[in-house]
């Protein structure tokens, strides 16, 4: 058993509620969307066993400094089968992190078990051109039990219907929302004012919502 690994490395979480912490992020290669403000290169890579990503990381790392390990793509449920046998070399050592589109729900139940936070992607259909709404209510009806937030990425073509459909499917799961506006470089790409007008939206709806920006990228880090 074998995944392509496009990156691994050591910063500080930039997205969502844990934002500030330091992570050990282990990037995989592949994804089944394609969204159009993804800004990550995840086709090229190195091929490991879970035995050598293990070795890889608890050689070159110290994971009793890290918060959680960041598992992140791409998409890392693609790779199911893999982390069914790396995963659990890893429990007793720090907490597991799954940053996931949330759309494959048959494969993260193969998997739930070693998930502690989940960062759910609620993808919007102005940013991705697909509508994944039932896909993600699927998926966050599977979740309970373990820490989970939906992310979701907007930008000027974001609808009413979106955000009040997004707004919904979080209260129907009592999960907080993180509102991420989108990044062109190192900037927003939406002003303050449409920030501020966008939450107030949410906040009309559903009172778990907050606004924070990739600040990873304000702080010059991976």
């Amino acid at each position: 058993m074998e995944a392509k690994i496009n990156e691994i490395f050591s910063s500080i979480q930039g997205e969502g509620p844990v934002v500030g912490y330091k992570q050990l992020f282990i990037r995989f290669c592949g994804c089944n969307l394609s969204c159009a403000y993804c800004d990550t290169e995840f086709n090229n890579g190195k091929t490991y066993t879970p035995q050598e990503l293990y070795e890889e990381i608890t050689s070159n790392y110290d994971l009793n400094n890290i918060h959680s390990i960041s598992l992140t793509g791409g998409e890392p449920l693609l790779h199911t089968d893999f982390l069914k046998e790396f995963l659990p070399l890893l429990q007793g050592h720090t907490k597991i992190y799954l940053e996931t589109n949330a759309t494959l729900c048959e494969n993260f139940l193969q998997i739930k078990k070693y998930a502690d936070i989940i960062s759910a992607d609620i993808k919007l259909k102005s940013s991705t051109g697909n509508d994944t709404f039932d896909l993600h209510e699927r998926f966050l009806e599977k979740t309970e039990g373990i820490y989970t937030f939906a992310k979701i990425v907007f930008d000027e073509n974001i609808t009413q219907y979106e955000i009040e459909k997004s707004a919904q499917i979080a209260k129907k799961f009592d999960i907080e929302i993180t509102l991420q506006p989108k990044m062109t470089d190192n900037k927003m790409s939406v002003s303050s004012d449409f920030c501020n007008k966008i939450l107030d939206k949410y906040l009309s709806i559903y009172k778990k919502v907050r606004l924070i920006p990739q600040v990873h990228k304000f702080i010059n880090v991976r």
